[in-house]
């Protein structure tokens, strides 16, 4: 039975337009562990708590290249004693560093990647580590076998260059509303930035994107995920921008159902996508 492990990164120094997202883990943990809620996920029971899931705390970020360096160091110690992190972000620059040293130890990782944005840009505003640009520093070290994305809308003529160039799979909300839909084996990395579900259910984020998913929608796909998951993020929470702490709420349910299915063991794979 595998264990997950929560780290905050409190880290928002490579966002563009707004910051915030550096307030974002402690206001997740108040949500995820309020006695209005329980530790149960729905369908794998206990998932959060003591005795269901570890909590290294905050790590302490700076900006730049010394926030990547220890978000990479530490959780490449994590993942090394065989536990799965879910990470509380913060920016979604986090994840390149996250996957430099969690995709090592897994060969042949797939990552869901559930999003409004592709983050595919080469450099944006000048910067090649901008949040918006993570997976094209990801697929250019080859860390990962498979990139598939959903819920975007708002893919731009480079980032459709981009995800031509990286063979990524992208389902946006026209084909998803269409009926498509991932197939996805392990083992899988999940990286959920919030502004892909509809700012209806997740207010809290920057970069506010009409036309998204629903929370059932993404619980749905994470449910058909056939393990094992080795990690996941959930980024891109501005606390300032949130309406009564629904986001954090939003937030707090993505890790338990997440924790729950870290918590049920490997599955059998499926070879990655068809």
């Amino acid at each position: 039975m595998a264990q997950s492990v929560l780290i905050g990164l409190p880290y928002d120094g490579s966002s563009s337009f707004l910051r915030g997202a550096a307030a974002a883990p402690a206001l997740i943990r108040a949500a995820l562990h309020s006695p209005a809620g329980n530790p149960w996920s729905e369908r794998h029971g206990p998932a959060v708590g003591a005795g269901f899931q570890d909590d290294e705390g905050d790590l302490v970020l700076t900006d730049g290249a010394e926030s990547r360096a220890e978000i990479e160091r530490q959780v490449r110690l994590v993942a090394g004693e065989g536990r799965a992190p879910i990470l509380l972000g913060g920016d979604h620059s986090v994840t390149y560093p996250i996957l430099r040293a969690i995709a090592p130890l897994h060969p042949k990782l797939t990552v869901l990647h559930i999003d409004a944005h592709p983050d595919l840009y080469d450099e944006f505003e000048g910067d090649r580590y901008s949040h918006a640009c993570p997976f094209a520093r990801v697929m250019e070290d080859k860390l990962v076998t498979h990139l598939v994305q959903v819920g975007i809308r708002t893919m731009t003529g480079h980032q459709q260059e981009q995800a031509t160039r990286f063979g990524v799979s992208t389902i946006d909300m026209v084909a998803w509303t269409d009926g498509a839909r991932p197939a996805i084996g392990g083992p899988v990395y999940i990286s959920i930035d919030l502004d892909g579900l509809d700012p209806a259910f997740a207010p809290g984020v920057s970069h506010r994107e009409p036309g998204g998913l629903s929370v059932r929608e993404v619980l749905a796909m994470l449910h058909t995920i056939d393990g094992p998951i080795v990690g996941a993020d959930i980024v891109e929470y501005n606390p300032a921008q949130d309406i009564g702490g629904l986001t954090a709420q939003v937030a707090a349910k993505l890790v338990k159902e997440l924790a729950g299915l870290i918590r049920r063991g490997p599955a059998p794979s499926l070879g990655g996508l068809p």
